[in-house]
């Protein structure tokens, strides 16, 4: 039977494929939709199974903060070109991922995955159908969720690769973002100085130790050198012991203090972190392609 352009009209708008591929699905399936559907959905899962193992490291961060100001998300998903990762298709994705699991708390990614879609079908359909769009594979890869209890929450997204949720208990709601775009620029690892676990503390200063040996000077004037080094570097990796960004000259703390308010939680999520990128030789590539065939 003859194909309508109605007919692929339809189906490109309810899977977001290429003119082609919807064609021949419907030829394939004699003109019915649903069934050009079910088909289109296989093919896509085969060629997310074939990219599954390229590596994506790039990506996007998608944020989300309800109305009410207290509840959020952050979710990284990955692709692997910074082409696909700014397309508004991609990061609509990644938007819609963090509104679903501000509100519906999933457990974890399999969980997140195996979710209704706003627009139908899974969430696992969705990524499928971008993965068949774009041509490269795209992994979900991990999500934070943050409450204020009460308090108020503090986001920001720099660019579309480091995204932050900070949870602010008193304060008001411009410092909550300010909070939020130093940790974006500052990348603290911990709250306050006394979070630092006492094992990172420990091996800091067997470090410093080691580094004043032969130094000749009194074991006690050592001791104050060695103890005021740990004391810059815990400053240095927690939040509050950090000059603030917006005003060098004072540390978050002071501006806390100023405000009446305190940082109960914060999330930095950045595209790619831990992810091994592969390093490739074109020459190199070229050249054992060369000598195989």
């Amino acid at each position: 039977m003859a194909i309508t352009a109605t007919q692929v009209k339809e189906l490109r708008e309810r899977t977001g494929l290429g003119m082609m591929e919807c064609k021949a699905a419907l030829t394939e399936t004699a003109g019915d939709i649903e069934a050009a559907i079910d088909l289109l959905r296989k093919k896509a899962g085969a060629k997310v199974d074939k990219k599954a193992h390229r590596v994506a490291a790039d990506g996007a961060i998608g944020a989300y903060v309800d109305a009410g100001g207290q509840t959020g998300a952050l979710v990284e998903v990955n692709s692997e070109t910074d082409f696909v990762a700014k397309d508004e298709r991609f990061t609509g994705f990644a938007q819609a991922l963090a509104e679903l699991v501000a509100t519906h708390n999933p457990r974890d990614v399999e969980t997140l995955l195996a979710m209704a879609y706003p627009a139908g079908g899974t969430v696992a359909d969705a990524r499928a159908a971008l993965v068949s769009q774009f041509g490269e594979n795209m992994t979900v890869r991990r999500f934070v969720r943050l409450t204020a209890d009460g308090g108020r929450l503090g986001h920001y997204v720099h660019g579309r690769r480091i995204g932050v949720l900070v949870a602010l208990s008193g304060g008001n709601d411009a410092l909550a973002r300010d909070l939020a775009m130093h940790i974006a620029a500052n990348k603290p690892a911990y709250v306050r100085p006394s979070d630092v676990p006492e094992e990172v503390v420990t091996r800091e200063k067997a470090i410093y130790m080691a580094q004043a040996e032969g130094s000749g000077k009194p074991p006690e004037i050592v001791e104050k050198m060695i103890m005021g080094k740990v004391r810059k570097y815990l400053d240095d990796i927690s939040l509050t012991g950090q000059p603030f960004v917006k005003d060098p000259d004072t540390t978050v703390a002071e501006q806390l203090r100023r405000a009446q308010g305190d940082v109960k939680q914060f999330f930095r999520l950045e595209v790619g972190e831990g992810i091994e990128r592969e390093v490739s030789n074109f020459a190199e590539e070229v050249m054992s392609q060369v000598k195989g065939s």
